[in-house]
């Protein structure tokens, strides 16, 4: 009896087929991911500004003026960032900002170069303000 050999394997076509798929989902799926990554990026610094009202907030009503920037430290305003850099500016009476400078190669490229900012109105509302960053990317209630 003659046996045909049954060849076992891929063949190229299905592995072709293999390749295709994979790179068309991989090219799906990095956007998303950079997207993903540079809105937790936002969410983070927002979080770690909003921790920084209270003792802005405290020291503005005391004294009726916004926090000098020199003495940032003071208020638990920290030295380094992961993101990039955090600085305080007074703009005039009670109000002023606090700003998160997203900085190259610490953030993601989609808010490099960037800033998110906490400002404080003279009346003692806070907002939250971004610079150049794609509206999908921030987190809610901040423009």
């Amino acid at each position: 009896m003659n046996k045909a050999n049954k060849q076992q394997g891929f063949t190229l076509i299905e592995l072709m087929i293999v390749v295709a798929v994979i790179g068309v989902l991989a090219a799906v799926a990095l956007p998303t991911y950079q997207n993903y990554i540079a809105k937790s990026e936002t969410s983070s610094a927002l979080a770690t500004l909003s921790a920084l009202r209270t003792p802005i907030e405290t020291e503005t009503l005391s004294n009726g003026q916004f926090p000098n920037p020199a003495s940032a430290a003071s208020y638990g305003i920290p030295q380094s960032y992961a993101l990039g850099t955090i600085t305080l500016t007074g703009n005039s009476g009670a109000a002023g900002t606090i700003r998160v400078s997203f900085e190259t190669g610490k953030s993601s490229p989609k808010v490099a170069g960037n800033t998110l900012d906490l400002v404080r109105t003279a009346e003692g509302s806070w907002s939250c303000q971004a610079a150049n960053i794609d509206n999908e990317l921030l987190p809610k209630g901040c423009n």
